[in-house]
């Protein structure tokens, strides 16, 4: 990659900010996900899922 092409691709990511308006930018952002899922996965939201459906099957006792 030269450094022509460097600065071109830097300064469409600039005008591209400057266009854009910043309740589009804020939606674009990803959104985080919780650090329990991404260390451990899917387990975490299961066993929550699971906790709760006891937790429910008490309540209706």
């Amino acid at each position: 990659m030269s450094s022509k092409d460097l600065v071109r691709m830097m300064l469409e990511r600039m005008i591209w900010y400057v266009e854009t308006p910043r309740q589009e930018r804020k939606q674009l952002q990803k959104k985080k996900e919780p650090w329990t899922v991404r260390w451990f996965g899917m387990l975490p939201i299961s066993l929550s899922m699971m906790m709760n459906k006891g937790k429910e099957r008490i309540r209706r006792s």
